[in-house]
């Protein structure tokens, strides 16, 4: 058993390191795609969902008219970037964990004094690899829902302005000609 600590603890300190770095930098994207999308939700969250009340109408109100349609686009932007470079680190994980495990097997080859620890260094890069593409695959279902539904708020946000928008432009023309 002090053998196979031995061999875990060398092997994190040696390949696994590499999954370790990744799952923190993938955690650090993780978080920052968390904000993104909560940001952008509270903006957009009144421009579907405006409350009963006469005051906080106009709440509602005078908060939708101090969004600018840029900066909605550049938040679903940065937000789908995020997202993005999430998914892929995502994917990345059962591949480290199987680059891992071949290159510990591949000590076998010139060092078959000691199979049981290459073997045990094999099978905990396949662990750590397919611990952290499990956690990170549940992360990514809840970042999606919230994602997909900030995207169709942004859609509807955008198809509404662009309606007003057309309606302005009418109501100006329709003024000059009369």
């Amino acid at each position: 058993m002090k053998n196979i600590f031995s061999t875990v603890f060398m092997n994190i300190c040696g390949y696994d390191i590499i999954i370790f770095i990744v799952a923190v930098f993938t955690g650090i994207i993780c978080y920052r795609l968390w904000r993104s999308a909560d940001k952008l939700y509270d903006k957009m969250h009144l421009t579907v969902f405006v409350p009963d009340g006469d005051t906080s109408q106009k709440e509602a109100v005078s908060d939708i008219c101090e969004l600018r349609e840029t900066e909605i686009v550049k938040m679903r932007s940065r937000t789908g970037s995020l997202y993005s470079v999430f998914i892929n680190l995502t994917g990345i994980f059962p591949l480290l964990g199987i680059l891992g495990t071949v290159i510990s097997l591949l000590g076998l080859v010139s060092d078959t004094s000691n199979i049981t620890g290459n073997f045990y260094g094999a099978l905990t890069s396949t662990f750590w690899g397919l611990v952290f593409a499990i956690i990170f695959k549940f992360l990514d279902g809840i970042i999606s829902a919230k994602i997909e539904d900030n995207e169709k708020s942004v859609a509807l946000y955008l198809e509404r302005n662009s309606k007003n928008v057309a309606e302005k432009e009418f109501a100006e023309k329709e003024k000059v000609v009369v």
